[in-house]
Order: structure tokens, then sequence, then C-alpha cells
């Protein structure tokens, strides 16, 4: 690998990382936003014509790098069918992950990956906004970010002069908005050996790094024992990172981490246009995101070459959120660990907690007469609920306890 610098001093709120620009280059990662992000390709729904053009737009990505199909013989594309609604139970089709491989001949791979699927025009019931159908939903943060991510993160390992001490396996997963259908299809059908796995780095959503307070949020730290020492060396008045244990979490790194696969999660953080037609290409942050890709090949360039990373299972919140309770708060709750309560990264319109008056930012520390110490304790209080119930919720807002009337 290229001699790893990391200089965090060259970061400024307003322009992201300067020291990146030699590996990692805004322009292209914007290109490749754009494109996956453009109307043209109708928020690539899971099995739509317009998944199938960002699949395409992959492939020759990966072909342009020399990559070789990691499919299968010479598959670029891994097909698998899926049932959309929310049990399953709405249209049916055929969707593909998109895979591509660099083969140093090494003795462990890396598998570095991102969903390249998102909502299309809101047919599959997963929008937040109040009248979804028929409306274009680019998500360009969500994950048209993380897609971008993969594709020049490929390009950078295929690229280098010196060759690599790792093989990698690039994978755009299908059928996330769905649920982990094609991170969870490769997991149970892999392509390559996942004995030789040394470890999984998911990019979701990552393209909106805020430029007055940068904080990148990286989850899966415990499930290896080298990462969290590792990963707070990046952290600095430049760039917060947040670490956060669990292996599991609310996208494609969970199929890895439930194959006994050390995982990272990396994320700049939810928003108000998230799930909604508004999350555009004109929003994203790419020297925000070119950070990130450093700090991921930062990482990476520290790994022991030697020998697989230990696994260790986590503490992980539960996944079963969405089947389980009979109300919701209404927030998009953040999965970072390091903040007493738990903290509502975006309140979503129209819901209980923004009728309450909740804000962004907030941190939930009571629902009734229950503490919140973490989204264990969150999810535990939830259940409690019935329809039509008010109760009391207590916020952290900025140093202040705010009481709020909450009627679910």
């Amino acid at each position: 690998m290229k001699k790893f610098i990391l200089t965090l001093s060259v970061f400024t709120a307003s322009q992201g990382f300067t020291g990146a620009q030699t590996w990692f280059h805004a322009d292209s990662i914007q290109k490749h936003i754009n494109y996956l992000a453009s109307d043209e390709l109708e928020g690539r729904g899971t099995g739509t014509t317009g998944e199938e053009r960002a699949a395409s737009y992959i492939i020759n990505e990966f072909k342009s790098f020399n990559l070789e199909p990691g499919a299968g013989g010479i598959n670029w594309k891994q097909e698998f069918d899926f049932k959309a609604g929310t049990h399953g139970t709405g249209r049916e089709g055929k969707a593909n992950n998109v895979i591509g491989f660099l083969d140093n001949e090494a003795p462990f791979t890396i598998v570095i990956g991102a969903h390249y699927d998102h909502l299309g025009k809101g047919e599959d019931g997963h929008s937040l906004d109040a009248h979804a159908e028929g409306k274009i939903h680019n998500g360009a943060d969500d994950n048209a970010s993380g897609t971008a991510g993969v594709i020049e993160l490929a390009r950078f390992f295929a690229k280098n002069s010196e060759k690599e001490k790792f093989n990698f396996l690039f994978i755009c997963f299908s059928g996330e908005e769905l649920g982990l259908l094609g991170s969870e299809y490769f997991a149970n059908h892999p392509t390559i050996n996942l004995e030789n796995v040394t470890c999984m780095i998911n990019m979701d959503m990552v393209g909106r790094l805020k430029k007055d307070n940068p904080v990148l949020e990286v989850s899966g730290v415990g499930t290896a024992p080298e990462w969290q020492a590792m990963l707070q060396k990046f952290s600095s008045k430049a760039m917060e990172i947040k670490l956060d244990s669990a292996g599991v979490g609310p996208s494609d790194h969970t199929s890895f981490y439930n194959k006994n696969i050390p995982v990272l999660h990396f994320f700049t953080g939810t928003h108000s246009d998230y799930h909604k037609p508004e999350d555009d290409a004109d929003k994203i942050n790419a020297k925000g995101e070119e950070a990130v890709l450093l700090v991921i090949s930062g990482v990476i360039a520290r790994l022991p070459a030697d020998r697989k990373l230990e696994f260790l299972k986590t503490r992980n919140p539960s996944m079963d959120s969405s089947t389980s309770f009979k109300v919701t708060l209404g927030i998009m709750p953040s999965y970072a660990g390091g903040t007493d309560g738990l903290k509502a990264e975006a309140v979503l319109d129209n819901k209980p907690a923004m009728k309450a008056g909740m804000k962004d930012g907030d941190i939930v520390i009571k629902m009734g007469d229950m503490d919140i110490h973490d989204i264990q304790d969150y999810m535990k209080a939830l259940g409690k609920f019935e329809k039509g119930q008010t109760t009391t919720v207590v916020v952290n807002r900025n140093g202040e306890k705010v009481s709020l009337e909450v009627t679910f």
C-alpha cells in the first residue's frame, strides 16, 4: 500500500480532508452520485430498470479498474429472488448483487460493501413522505454515497503501484431496503470461501458529513479486539469519530456478523431527508466523503496480514422493532454509543415525537417511568405502550431537561 500518512489537522469544517485529494477525489465521488441519484434511474428500486442501469454503471467502473468478475465464473451479477412488502407479500421479482474481485494472491480477503438499491417511486411502503407513491426517491445519501465509496475504494486499491497485502471483494448489494435481502443471500451463497475473509467493511449513508460539527459514526468495533484502539487514533477535533460496539445494525454488515466475521459500519448520520424524495445529489458533502474513505483506507493499512482478525460476539440492539411494537415515537435513533440516553438523529414529520415538540438532536433519557440509557432501554420502554396512550418523555436538550407529553 502507498505509505499511509493521516494528518487530521489539514481537515477543516468547510473543506474536508485536503490531504485526501491525493488518493480520493471529491469530483469523482460527486460524479458517481450525480448519476446514481439522477431521475433517469427513478430511485433504483429493487429489481427495477433503474436499478439495472445502476448495476451496469458499477460493472463498467469495475471493469475499468481491471477487477475480475466476482459473482462466479464470468459473472458480475449474483441474482436472487425477492418479495417486497412488510412481510414479503408485495411485488415479486429478481434482483442482483454486483461483485468485483481484486486478486492479490494473498491468504486473506477483505469484503468492502454498500447497498445500491433505494426506494424507487415509493411503491414498497418504506418512504417517510406523506404522499410518497409516484415520487422518485433518488437516495443520494442512501445509498448512492456508499456505492460511490465502494467504487472509489476499488479504484484506489486496484490502481496501487504496489501489490496489496489482502485480496478485496467489492460488493454492491440490492434488496437492502427490503430487509438486507442481497447481503443475506450472499452470506448464505458466498462466491468465495468465507473462512478466508478477515473482515467486512460496510458504508451506508456516508455522504452528509456535517461541515459545522463533523462526526463519523462507526459501529461494529466490538467485533474484533483491534478495532476500538485503532479507530480512536483517527478521532480529533477536526472530525470526531463516535464508536459503537454492536455488530448488528440496520444495514448489510449484519449479514456478515451473523456469519462470525468481524465488521465495521461507517455512517455520517441521518437527516430530515431520510427516505424522502428530497435526498438529492446537490446536498452531498463530497469532500466529507473523501475524509471517510481516507479513514477506511487507513484502517485497512493497519490490519495484520499474517492472521485473520479474531471474531468477538457483541451485545446487540433488537432488530425487530418494526414488527414487534404497536406504536412508534417517530424518530430516527442513533446507533452510535457514547451518549447516556437515546439520541434522536432526526424527528420525523407528523409523528408523535414531532407533535409533542421533540427536536432533532434531543436525547431521550426517560419514557414514562423507565430511565433510558441506550437503545435497548428505549425499545423495552416503547414496547409497553398501546396506540392512543399518552406518556411523558423527558429529553436532554443542550444540557437541559425538557418534559414532553407524547400521545401515540
